[in-house]
């Protein structure tokens, strides 16, 4: 069955919300500063993963800590994958202006291969339940993406260029960019209402994970 893991009614709510006059997006340098985790009860922050992107638009490092008490099933497994190098030369196959970057598609994601399927697969192993927090959806929040089953989250994973409320309690938190934000607001753009890349999508040229 085809999986197109981007946030299933988040198009819609982005036209939605533009109508209304709550949904809005301004420049990097306008945006509001990244807000450090809060997460209730955590001793310690992270781990942390350092992604090295590389592309026609972004160039540089993003740090994202992990947010392990608030969704621990998703990050062992982003956690997992990146030990494993799995998200290696995997692109930002999805990204919208004013509201996020998606990547993380294992399977059919990796840079050259036929970015027309990119978007619909994961990792080989099986999908993740649900883990929704009140951690709402700010500007730099890293979420799970998934299908229209709420327990279908995978690999795939999408950052936040802005404020989303609509996404609150609906989809799985697990991180927060606190270093490179600038270099998260300069990956190439996509197309269209579904902001598919066209040409060479930017790329995690790798990822590591740092220990607290």
């Amino acid at each position: 069955m085809s999986r197109d893991k981007l946030i299933a009614g988040a198009v819609f709510a982005l036209g939605l919300l533009a109508l209304v006059g709550v949904w809005y997006s301004t420049l990097p340098g306008d945006q509001p500063e990244v807000a450090p985790p809060v997460v209730a009860g955590e001793d310690a922050p992270g781990p942390y993963l350092d992604i090295e992107i590389a592309g026609e638009g972004a160039n540089g490092t993003m740090t994202i800590d992990m947010m392990e008490q608030v969704a621990p099933q998703h990050v062992a497994r982003i956690v997992g994958l990146a030990r494993d190098g799995a998200y290696d030369d995997v692109v930002f196959h999805r990204v919208i202006e004013g509201f996020m970057a998606q990547t993380g598609d294992v399977a059919f994601g990796r840079f050259g291969q036929d970015m027309r399927q990119a978007g619909r697969g994961g990792s080989d192993l099986p999908d993740l339940p649900a883990e929704f927090s009140d951690v709402p959806f700010a500007r730099g929040v890293v979420g799970m993406a998934r299908a229209q089953d709420p327990n279908s989250a995978n690999s795939q994973f999408f950052i936040m260029f802005a404020p989303a409320p609509s996404l609150d309690g609906q989809y799985t938190v697990v991180g927060r960019v606190t270093e490179g934000m600038d270099v998260v607001d300069a990956i190439k753009r996509g197309t269209g209402a579904n902001g598919a890349v066209l040409g060479q999508p930017d790329r995690m040229v790798r990822v590591s994970v740092r220990e607290n």
